[in-house]
């Protein structure tokens, strides 16, 4: 038990003297973890303006590369290529309400339901509808609907206003229900 202990803590020791030689710099003995000048703190617009001079552009082919880190995993990106949130309760609640139309796409990461022509229950045209969930908001900017007829014809206003309106509601009795798990 005592041996045990005691190899711990030189394993321990010899661990800590090994990481402490990985420092920045290199600036030789004087580098590490006992030899490591105070850290300076840059503003996130001076880290970026860095990471913009850092920029480099291949003359032949024109393509920009640039240098990333680790730590840019972590950084909110303000690319909308990249991510795109979507509110569940609106994705739900759209393929509840158009359920009469078949699905020809779906992608969940840029929020587009794209549907086939469809009859809905005891209606006579057949519509088709793409569907866009573009904010993380139970909110009805989040939602862009666009339905057109088999003809290629426009929807009436009303009856766009009136399919928009039925998911937002479904979208706000799913998010009800579900707080009350």
């Amino acid at each position: 038990m005592r041996y045990n202990r005691l190899y711990t803590t030189i394993v321990s020791a010899a661990l800590v003297v090994s990481l402490s030689g990985c420092g920045g710099g290199s600036s030789g003995f004087g580098s590490g973890l006992f030899g490591r000048k105070a850290a300076t703190t840059t503003s996130l617009d001076t880290r970026e303006a860095n990471r913009a001079q850092t920029a480099a552009v291949n003359k032949a082919t024109g393509e920009v590369t640039t240098q990333s880190s680790f730590f840019d995993l972590f950084r909110k990106s303000d690319n909308p290529n990249s991510t795109v949130n979507v509110n569940k309760y609106i994705w739900s609640a759209a393929l509840e309400v158009l359920n009469f139309l078949p699905v020809e796409s779906i992608d969940p990461f840029s929020g587009v339901i794209v549907t086939g022509y469809g009859t809905p229950p005891g209606g006579g045209k057949a519509y088709r509808a793409t569907i866009l969930v573009n904010d993380p908001a139970l909110d009805a900017r989040s939602l862009t609907l666009s339905m057109q007829t088999r003809g290629g014809g426009a929807v009436a206003p009303e009856t766009l206003k009136a399919v928009e309106d039925a998911i937002l509601t479904r979208a706000r009795q799913l998010r009800i229900q579900d707080s009350k798990l």
